[in-house]
């Protein structure tokens, strides 16, 4: 009994009678934690976070070995992609509103100035209007013009219509350019030229792959340090995802090897089989059979690592600041803590001013200084150029040349996370696939 409800749990004559208490006891604690108050109207109401709550718990029958903890952690983790989404979404539909608006605009100016000249207001230049002895009667009609029928220049009926209407649902590579932009630079881009119904945005164009079956390998690295050394954040979120074309490839596995000592909380999709991805690594569908969608980015496996230990960072950056007569000597070291790591096209970029002299006595690369700006960059870091420094003299208080901001991409992940290989769900026979893998850094600062 919980208070006023009970909680009941269905098992087999076979059961273990003190898992199932255990169990009992684990669905106890975790309904508080969503209900303020422990009635049937308060459980209604938090219903879907219950189930989700309780798909941690029960899989397929089993319980799985979670703590309170780590089922909180689990349906807190939020989807990045589908933020991604959402903001390209809303983006497209305002656009597409200020657009018929403006076009709503220029119709009504032109009928009104049409009224002005004594033409009809109703011409649209599609067909012709008759000269004769009658009165006149034009070929299209309308109370309110809609945005969307082709607009002429001027209210003068002519033979074809003018090419300045509002092109919305405009199908092609505009909206597919428009999203991949989006997602690989975790922005939302605008382009008046190029407005995108609202309808035609649920589907994402999928990234080019040259296989039929593709997989996609994507982490975020963020980190937030101390200029003294230590770390305030440091986390690291994984995204696999899974895009089929062909339809005798949908039913598929995939072997996935997950040898990272580091502790790191691994999600499944809920329509992955959970216990066979933890008992053999196997990321398959829960339903035997079921194929996975097609043409789709599917997010069959996330990731997350976090910690607070300098010695997890990627690339450690030293800046040391210090006042002169001429202004401050400043020297800025990064170095490589993981050897086997390749860090691309890096960039380290901090507050200089403008006003005064920028004297540089050693760089480690290249730099320029611009709007305020310094940048150090270095196209690639690995184990040969492992340490690298940057002094230089310029104006300033110890304090102005902070925050420093990182940016780096890597062609492999950071956890040690990979795909051995794909196979047909049923026969076992492996199929050939393509795959991308890619790393970078959303925000890696030291203030």
């Amino acid at each position: 009994p919980l208070d006023k409800l009970y909680i009941v749990l269905v098992t087999t004559k076979a059961s273990n009678i003190l898992e199932d208490l255990e169990t009992l006891r684990l669905f106890a604690r975790v309904i508080p934690e969503y209900c303020r108050t422990i009635d049937e109207r308060e459980v209604s109401d938090k219903v879907f976070e219950l189930i989700f709550a309780f798909d941690e718990i029960i899989a397929l029958g089993y319980r799985e070995n979670v703590s309170l903890a780590q089922i909180k952690t689990y349906t807190e983790m939020d989807s990045h992609d589908e933020k991604v989404y959402q903001a390209v979404r809303q983006t497209q539909e305002r656009e597409a509103k200020e657009e018929m608006k403006k076009k709503a605009k220029e119709l009504q100016r032109q009928r009104m100035e049409a009224q002005r000249s004594g033409r009809s207001p109703y011409t649209t230049g599609i067909g012709s209007v008759s000269s004769g002895t009658g009165p006149m009667v034009p070929t299209h009609t309308s109370e309110m013009p809609l945005p969307s029928n082709p607009t002429p220049s001027a209210p003068v009926s002519r033979p074809k219509p003018s090419g300045r209407g509002m092109k919305l649902g405009r199908k092609g590579a505009d909206i597919d350019t428009f999203v991949d932009s989006v997602r690989k630079d975790g922005g939302v881009v605008k382009d008046s030229n190029k407005i995108a119904a609202p309808e035609r945005t649920t589907t994402m164009a999928p990234a080019v792959s040259s296989s039929p079956l593709h997989i996609r390998q994507e982490e975020k690295i963020l980190a937030s340090l101390h200029r003294e050394g230590d770390v305030d954040m440091f986390e690291v979120r994984g995204l696999l995802c899974l895009n089929v074309s062909a339809e005798d490839m949908a039913n598929c596995q995939i072997a996935v090897a997950a040898n990272d000592p580091r502790h790191i909380q691994i999600q499944t999709h809920p329509n992955i089989d959970k216990r066979a991805f933890n008992e053999t690594g196997i990321v398959k569908m829960k339903q035997a059979g079921r194929p996975f969608p097609l043409n789709t980015d599917v997010g069959v496996l996330k990731w997350r690592f976090q910690s607070n230990d300098s010695m997890d960072l990627p690339l450690v950056i030293n800046c040391w600041p210090s006042e002169s007569g001429r202004g401050c000597d400043v020297n800025i070291e990064y170095e490589l803590q993981d050897t086997s790591l390749e860090l691309y096209n890096v960039t380290i970029s901090l507050p200089v001013s403008s006003q005064g002299g920028l004297n540089v006595a050693q760089c480690d690369g290249s730099y320029e200084h611009s709007q305020g700006q310094l940048q150090w960059t270095i196209p690639l870091i690995d184990k040969t150029n492992s340490q690298g420094t940057l002094e230089f003299t310029a104006p300033g208080s110890p304090d102005s040349f902070y925050p420093v901001n990182v940016y780096f991409t890597m062609n492999s992940p950071f956890c040690n996370i990979r795909v051995k290989g794909v196979s047909h769900a049923e026969s076992e026979q492996p199929v050939h696939f393509s795959s991308e893998c890619s790393a970078i850094t959303e925000q890696y600062t030291v203030e």
